[in-house]
């Protein structure tokens, strides 16, 4: 954001008032700036890592075919993006596609705050996985550091079991893009806000490819909305 466009949003951090015609001004220049940045976030994201996109659908689809199960997690508003990719799976909204297996673990408060109490935050969803998980399913996690450490240590857990583990992350990746992840989509950015927007693409478009890959295979998946 420009300094000019600041000073006009925040006239008495400079000893002025606001004036209303220059505030919507500035508020129009803020709006389109962000959707500028929005936009080219998201370009660059696909224009870089579309392959990985699709290879992370084809683990996801190739989950279903074996009849294995998808799991969700993440923090804050992380975990409301979580849920929305298990409900997606779920409750598909277009007609025709089945309803696929998608639990989200952010889901159980009770099971999150007696472990978060004993065990401790940082275990809240590697216990669910060691106790509801197995070799064959596909656990997706979202962070938008990448170095949340209850994800972390989930996802290094569902690797010594066999499942197939895919993150969506930003910034650098943090620690999430160290361990070993089968699928690891980073969004590049340093705005959170731009990289939860994103990720809500990214999900929205394996959702997409996973059921145009399992197309063949939709009586046998499971019964169509």
């Amino acid at each position: 954001m420009t300094n000019t466009t600041l000073k006009s949003l925040y006239p008495f951090l400079h000893g002025k008032r606001q004036d209303p015609l220059a505030l919507n001004a500035a508020l129009g220049e803020a709006l389109a700036e962000k959707i500028v940045h929005h936009r080219g976030v998201i370009d660059e994201f696909f224009a870089k890592n579309g392959a990985a996109v699709i290879a992370a659908a084809d683990a996801v689809a190739a989950t279903y075919r074996r009849q294995g199960r998808m799991f969700t997690m993440g923090n804050g508003g992380s975990s409301c993006d979580a849920a929305h990719v298990a409900v997606e799976f779920q409750h598909p909204v277009t007609a025709g596609r089945p309803a696929l297996t998608a639990i989200d673990l952010t889901a159980d408060r009770t099971m999150l705050t007696a472990v978060g109490n004993d065990v401790g935050f940082a275990h809240i969803f590697v216990r669910q996985i060691i106790a509801q998980g197995r070799a064959g399913d596909v656990l997706i996690g979202l962070s938008t550091s990448g170095n949340s450490q209850n994800l972390v240590k989930a996802f290094v857990k569902a690797k010594e079991m066999g499942m197939t583990t895919i993150g969506l992350c930003g910034m650098s990746g943090g620690e999430m893009a160290k361990i070993g992840l089968d699928h690891c989509l980073v969004v590049e950015s340093d705005s959170i806000h731009r990289i939860q927007e994103c990720h809500v693409t990214i999900f929205h478009v394996l959702w997409d490819l996973v059921h145009t890959l399992l197309a063949d295979e939709r009586g046998r998946l499971g019964e169509t909305t």
